[in-house]
């Protein structure tokens, strides 16, 4: 019995409608990238979303503005990454409604934001997202610049650079080793456009078009799709079993 016929034959069986969860995200997408820099906070990701293993749409938009001071990215399931939008568009309104002279800053949402992931992690229904949340807010010290993370299971930290899935391995190790508290926007860009050909070369989920987002104190900017240069004449693409041991 599959999925569909089992719920409605327990919906039939209890005399009202079935429990449902999520039990496999369906349309997701992959890596999402960021880091601090000289002016604020930068993002980066691709505009591609899987259908299981098949590259089914690639013009879908996964960094969006949050109120007045944040961007948020998300990996994973993009039915999920919705239901967090409407989440955070209903928290921006409430909070508009104040109209007390203050806005919600990354660091309140973010915390928002972990709490609603722990809250459906601990019901079973979890969003199967995994969520940057960066932004800039003029504080007792001047303009502060955060960046903060959060998976499907509400596990968080603030850091420096962040990146999501696949990039946690392939990334996060040049960000390390690379990464300087007072780029510019120029070297910023460099740097996550690298980020993002090593991931195009490695992910197979990954497409060369990519957005570039930032946010300052001036506002947030989410640029045009771009694609970047490639070169795949390397020997270990032209040939990638050549040396190996138990292989064809």
């Amino acid at each position: 019995m599959d999925g569909c016929h089992a719920n409605a034959a327990a919906a039939a069986a209890g005399g009202g409608e079935g429990t449902q969860r999520t039990l496999n995200p369906y349309v997701t997408g992959n890596s999402v990238i960021a880091m601090k820099y000289k002016d604020g906070v930068i993002m980066a990701c691709d505009t591609g979303a899987s259908y299981g293993s098949t590259l089914r749409y690639k013009s879908v938009e996964r960094i969006k503005t949050v109120g007045k001071h944040s961007l948020i990215g998300a990996s994973g399931e993009f039915s999920d990454f919705q239901e967090i939008l409407r989440y955070l568009d209903e928290l921006t309104l409430s909070d508009h409604m104040w109209d007390d002279g203050n806005s919600l800053g990354p660091k309140e949402i973010h915390a928002y934001l972990t709490r609603v992931m722990y809250n459906r992690r601990n019901k079973f229904d979890p969003l199967w997202n995994s969520l940057v949340l960066g932004g800039v807010k003029k504080g007792p010290k001047g303009d502060e610049k955060y960046l903060g993370m959060v998976n499907m299971i509400g596990t968080h930290f603030e850091e420096n650079h962040i990146a999501t899935g696949f990039g946690n391995h392939m990334a996060v190790p040049i960000l390390r080793g690379e990464w300087r508290e007072d780029l510019t926007f120029e070297e910023a860009v460099k740097l996550i456009e690298k980020c993002l050909l090593v991931l195009l070369y490695r992910d197979r989920s990954s497409i060369n078009k990519f957005q570039i987002a930032k946010i300052t104190t001036e506002g947030s900017t989410i640029y045009p799709p771009y694609a970047l240069k490639t070169n795949w004449g390397f020997a270990a693409f032209e040939n990638p079993s050549q040396g190996a041991v138990g292989t064809w």
